[in-house]
């Protein structure tokens, strides 16, 4: 099959000044990452796409010439041009070059907690029947780690039980089960306009329909979802209401109040990603209370501990459902990792899993507070206690350009477009402040951002 992202690039190309096949391989690498273009995708010829862009054929030559020296597409007599589908390593980890691309947590200093955690996990090693952690078990997590998982989850349902409640190998092959249960090929599940690159990717993968839900101040917009619900019968509301990746946003109670109505009313189901929920400390309740009854409710570690900790937890509406999805996520996943689930458990129940997260809230409370410092007067937008931050761009930068420059730099940030589910990205990026970055490349990061949105550079002139 042949995509044709050519109305979407000649929006870019006739709005930069950067040369045009240069802006080329940068948005062809760009519609990989945001999942517009997939391995094996047939782009169009030279003659074919220089014609569209109303571009030279050498042009386009060059710029796919560039694409491919970068290693994201391939090119053969007979077989046209096609995606590679990986994109090319940047060597931002081997000098120092800041990595802000991947949402991860702040690491902590705290050489005791790091102990901590060292003796906790070699604790559950040593107390454990070892071949009991390399069998198979029963999908959902053992009793000890569904119990385990109510604990965590009582902070913001406390009425959670564990029939309820569902062990997974990390919150993304949940949101995987889930989609592909309450969704077919070609049915509609509504979104956020700026919403989880992930769930954007496993729309894609599955053949689900998004609808994007413009955002304000509050949320989503409930008066949008109403006109959905009425005239488009969406099979879902997925939404990410806590500290919204990537504005940073979170839904206010009013409008999760709205939304929960709207969800009733109409008998639609919500996916409730709240990732990031247990970072602030104080939020509104979560539409799993408003509407419990039709509320999937996921959190899980990987923002509040770590990446690599692949524990989530999911609370069904109701202890059938929780069966159902089970039978979904055995399908695709057989089962989360029993000594996975054994560390967290034991991190949960004897309060390691609340100390990491007190000492990252701090770690990115620090953080926020040096962005705050080099970015709030270029609009900046963030939450105290979260580890990344949206960056509207005003100056005259576009935001292939400025994303491009950075990279040049060792800086790595993300481009709305990655985020963006109405086809309509704004000007901005996502600046992320955590992972393996130290506080003082974090702030070296920080200035070079906001010494290039004060001193804007355009080295080349436009080529057509």
């Amino acid at each position: 099959m042949t995509h044709s992202p050519v109305a979407h690039w000649a929006r870019r190309i006739e709005t930069s000044p950067q040369p045009a096949y240069l802006l080329i391989a940068e948005l062809i690498a760009e519609d990989i990452r945001n999942g517009r273009l997939s391995a094996r995708d047939r782009l169009p010829t030279l003659r074919e796409l220089a014609g569209q862009l109303h571009l030279n054929y050498t042009t386009v030559a060059r710029a796919y010439a560039e694409a491919r020296k970068r290693g994201l597409i391939d090119s053969r007599p007979g077989l046209g041009t096609r995606v590679r589908g990986s994109n090319p390593a940047l060597p931002l980890r081997g000098g120092s070059g800041a990595e802000m691309t991947m949402n991860m947590p702040p690491e902590h200093t705290d050489a005791a907690l790091m102990a901590r955690l060292h003796d906790s996990a070699s604790d559950v090693m040593a107390r454990t029947d070892f071949h009991d952690l390399m069998r198979y078990q029963d999908f959902g997590g053992s009793p000890d780690d569904r119990q385990a998982a109510v604990q965590w989850l009582r902070r913001v349902l406390p009425d959670c039980r564990s029939e309820q409640v569902l062990v997974c190998p990390g919150i993304h092959s949940a949101l995987a089960a889930l989609v592909s249960q309450l969704a077919r090929p070609g049915e509609l599940i509504c979104v956020e306009s700026l919403t989880y690159p992930g769930i954007k990717a496993l729309a894609n993968q599955l053949g689900v329909k998004l609808h994007a839900l413009s955002l304000d101040e509050d949320g989503p917009s409930a008066a949008e979802f109403e006109l959905a619900c009425r005239t488009l019968k969406p099979k879902a509301l997925y939404c990410n209401p806590t500290v919204l990746n990537p504005t940073t946003m979170t839904v206010s109670r009013r409008r999760r109040e709205a939304l929960a109505d709207v969800a009733l009313r109409f008998a639609v189901p919500v996916i409730e990603d709240d990732a990031y929920a247990m970072l602030p400390r104080q939020a509104p309740s979560p539409i799993a209370l408003l509407a419990p009854e039709l509320t999937w409710y996921i959190t899980g570690f990987s923002k509040c501990l770590g990446a690599g900790v692949r524990t989530a937890y999911v609370c069904a509406p109701s202890e059938r459902q929780a069966q159902r999805l089970a039978g979904a996520l055995r399908a695709t996943t057989v089962m989360a990792s029993p000594i996975t689930n054994a560390l967290t458990s034991r991190w949960v129940i004897d309060g390691t899993a609340d100390a990491v997260l007190q000492a990252i809230r701090g770690e990115s409370i620090a953080r926020q507070a040096m962005a705050s410092r080099h970015l709030a007067g270029h609009g900046m937008l963030s939450q105290p206690e979260g580890f990344h931050l949206w960056l509207p761009l005003s100056s005259s930068w576009s935001v292939v350009e400025f994303a491009s420059y950075l990279r040049t730099r060792g800086v790595a940030v993300v481009a709305s477009a990655a985020f963006s589910t109405d086809g309509d990205p704004p000007d901005a990026v996502r600046v992320c402040l955590g992972g393996p970055v130290s506080r003082a490349e974090c702030d070296d990061a920080l200035r070079l951002i906001a010494e290039t949105l004060a001193h804007p550079l355009h080295p080349h002139a436009t080529v057509r």
